[in-house]
Parts: structure tokens; sequence; C-alpha cells
């Protein structure tokens, strides 16, 4: 089997997702792979950000609003990451559809391995606004690694 080269790992700033990057990590580490870490983010309209929290409450509403917050997220992932022994990690803060997001990094970079946090598939939330994990998977062209992370 051929060691991953290039892993690309997703996080939206939960502690959930964390994990997610915390296993990349390990396996970046273990295979001496470069670790790309994305944090996409949006800055919805404040009603739409009210209306999904009063359909699926606050907890689970959670969102990336604009590019501070996402800069933070992708800081906080890279020294996790450090700590699990990756050496070469990126980071990557873009714009838009997390799923879409993902796909043009892997692309760009040219990833081998994609790595998501479990999150979302099997919750309302999941059923309601589509799960990044199942998306991802089912969109992607190399090979995805759903951690399980709830």
């Amino acid at each position: 089997m051929t060691a991953y080269r290039t892993i690309v790992v997703g996080t939206d700033g939960s502690e959930t997702s964390f994990r997610a990057v915390d296993r990349a990590a390990a396996i970046a580490a273990d295979c001496e792979a470069k670790l790309i870490v994305v944090c996409a983010y949006s800055a919805p309209e404040q009603r739409k950000v009210d209306s999904a929290q009063d359909r699926l409450g606050s907890d689970v509403a959670y969102q990336v609003v604009g590019a501070n917050p996402a800069e933070d997220t992708v800081r906080d992932a890279h020294d996790r990451a450090a700590k699990q022994g990756a050496k070469d990690v990126e980071t990557v803060v873009r714009d838009g559809n997390p799923v879409s997001v993902l796909s043009k990094v892997v692309h760009q970079r040219e990833a081998d391995l994609l790595v998501v946090g479990n999150r979302g598939l099997n919750t309302l939330a999941g059923r309601i606004l589509g799960s990044v994990p199942a998306e991802a998977a089912r969109k992607s062209s190399v090979d995805v690694l759903i951690v399980h992370t709830s």
C-alpha cells in the first residue's frame, strides 16, 4: 500500500471537527505527509442565522461566520496537528460552501486523502441542511476518511 502524501482535513471550529483534525494529523505524522487544514466560512444574512437557530436550536445551528473566526479556527487546528506529530501543516481559509471548498482544495493541492468528521450524518440538521461528510464522500475523487467524532 502506498502511503498518503497530501491529506486535507476540514474543520468548522467545533470540538468534534477538531477530533477529525487530530486523526488526520496522526495519519500525516505516520505517513510523513503534508497536512492541509481547511475551514470554509460564510457570512449569512442575519435573518437566515436567526431562522436556522429557531428551527434547529443554537447548539445545532453552529456556523463559522466571517473570516476572523475561521482564521482562529485553523490556527488552533494547526497547533493541535503539531501536537499529534504532523510536521508539514498548512492552513487554508476560504469563503464558500464547505463541500465545494474542500473539493477545490483537494484538487488544487493534489491531495490523496480527505478527512472529515461524522457530525451531521444522522442529525435533524443533516437531514434538513444536508450532511457535509456524506456529500464530501459522495463527490470526492480521492479516498475519504469519515472520523467518528460523536
